[in-house]
């Protein structure tokens, strides 16, 4: 254990101070460009909304996106059932919206048949796989799982992008939010 109070993850290069060496690998991992997005997730009538970091494009043909997702959490429990997935992507000046989602939702007040409804009072819609998309969402991409690996802590899930939107794609407030628009700090 660090004097922070967390494990020191190996392995660490000989002759180098473990508390040292981890500081300075999770400040540069954290210094890696990140968006910051919420990711909706469905099973059958439950439903997710999730602030995530770990995203991006993995292949052109077909389209495919990959997501980080820890295997404690409730929305990779969702993934698994259901294998759908929907990224809504957030202007920077929505910053705020991420807070409600960096734990699993708690209120959900959506109809069944049209997805409408909202998930801890922000408003959400369905996406054609019946994942939530959030209304603030400059874009958004809905997609099928094709492919999970197990890595460790996470899983990372391989989606097809089965439905795409957006509006103005983040002109307006500066484009999309990103990791350092916040506070928040996620890995390393």
């Amino acid at each position: 254990m660090s004097a922070s109070g967390h494990a020191v993850v190996g392995p660490v290069p000989e002759g180098r101070d473990a508390e040292a060496y981890d500081r300075l690998r999770r400040k540069v991992l954290w210094a890696l460009p990140s968006g910051l997005y919420l990711l909706g997730t469905r099973a059958g009538s439950r439903r997710n909304l999730m602030t995530i970091s770990w995203v991006t494009q993995v292949a052109l043909e077909p389209k495919l996106v990959g997501v980080g997702v820890e295997r404690a959490a409730v929305t990779h429990q969702l993934l698994v059932e259901g294998g759908v997935f929907a990224l809504s992507l957030l202007p920077r000046t929505e910053r705020a919206l991420v807070r409600p989602f960096a734990k699993p939702v708690t209120d959900v007040v959506v109809d069944e048949e049209t997805g409408v409804g909202t998930m801890n009072d922000v408003a959400v819609r369905g996406a054609s796989t019946g994942a939530p998309i959030v209304d603030a969402a400059t874009a958004w991409l809905d997609c099928e799982v094709r492919h999970t690996l197990a890595l460790g802590s996470h899983s990372w899930f391989v989606g097809e992008v089965v439905d795409a939107g957006s509006g103005d794609l983040g002109a307006e407030g500066g484009g999309i939010l990103r990791m350092e628009d916040t506070r928040m700090n996620y890995g390393g």
